[in-house]
């Protein structure tokens, strides 16, 4: 049986491999990130609160981790992987498409996302 995203690499015939190259460059860290994991650090460490709040300290900076075969492996077969993972395969897989000059594509398009749970009614007395 195949997995949603593993039909969706087959129809747009992208290979996996592609898309781990792509997630190492995306996700990479930068100067302008180890920059701002500084102004964090050093926020963090000074007295004044105000500027833990402003600055570099403000923005949020690359992960650094990059997708690995053993979750593109997983994630072809239907084993169940975490939330970030999924959004780096997302990433890099609209990235590829990029490249190939294509439409990108939503969460739904590669994995079964659940429905959003009703919001509780609310008690009218």
């Amino acid at each position: 049986m195949s997995t949603k995203i593993d039909g969706f690499l087959k129809e747009k015939r992208i290979d996996p491999r592609r898309i781990l190259a792509a997630s190492a460059r995306i996700e990479r860290l930068r100067p302008e990130d180890r920059a701002i994991i500084l102004a964090k650090r050093q926020a963090r460490k000074s007295e004044d609160a105000a500027k833990k709040k402003e600055g570099l300290a403000a923005k949020k900076p690359r992960t650094g981790r990059s997708l690995t075969a053993r979750t593109i492996h997983a994630a072809l077969s239907g084993k169940p992987i975490s939330g970030p993972a999924k959004t780096r395969i997302l990433r890099a897989v609209n990235r590829v498409l990029e490249q190939k000059k294509q439409e990108q594509v939503a969460m739904a398009a590669l994995f079964d996302v659940p429905a959003p749970a009703p919001a509780p009614a609310s008690k009218q007395e």
